[in-house]
């Protein structure tokens, strides 16, 4: 498995998304041409990185070329979030579109500092 940005996705075709939910932490993407990739957190004792949020229908992403794969992160609530006993935290965002439409997965990660908060996203085959 290799580690490798999300903006790998720009101009391929997306035919299956599993796991795209919230409070999921693994989610599978399968492209027409056969590849895979995973989006995923690798959870250890001390932390929880999962979904928070899915914005958008996730089946705008389905069977139209990808025009926009972009991942940002922030150590700043998104506005009008507030969560208590923040230690250390994380918001992960993927940001991707079709013609038919814009889908944005929020990750929130949280631990008390000494752990991974960060999401990965790897070619699977």
């Amino acid at each position: 498995m290799d580690r490798v940005n999300i903006s790998e996705l720009f101009g391929k075709m997306i035919v299956s998304i599993d796991g795209l939910k919230k409070d999921n932490d693994d989610v599978e993407f399968v492209l027409d041409n056969g590849d895979k990739y995973r989006m995923y957190h690798d959870q250890s004792c001390c932390e929880r990185v999962e979904i928070e949020d899915v914005a958008g229908d996730v089946e705008d992403l389905i069977g139209s070329p990808i025009t926009m794969a972009e991942q940002s992160e922030s150590n700043q609530n998104p506005e009008g979030v507030t969560k208590e006993y923040q230690d250390s935290f994380t918001w992960t965002f993927y940001k991707l579109a079709t013609v038919k439409g814009y889908v944005t997965i929020r990750w929130y990660g949280e631990s008390n500092g000494y752990y991974s908060e960060s999401v990965e996203f790897e070619k699977i085959n």
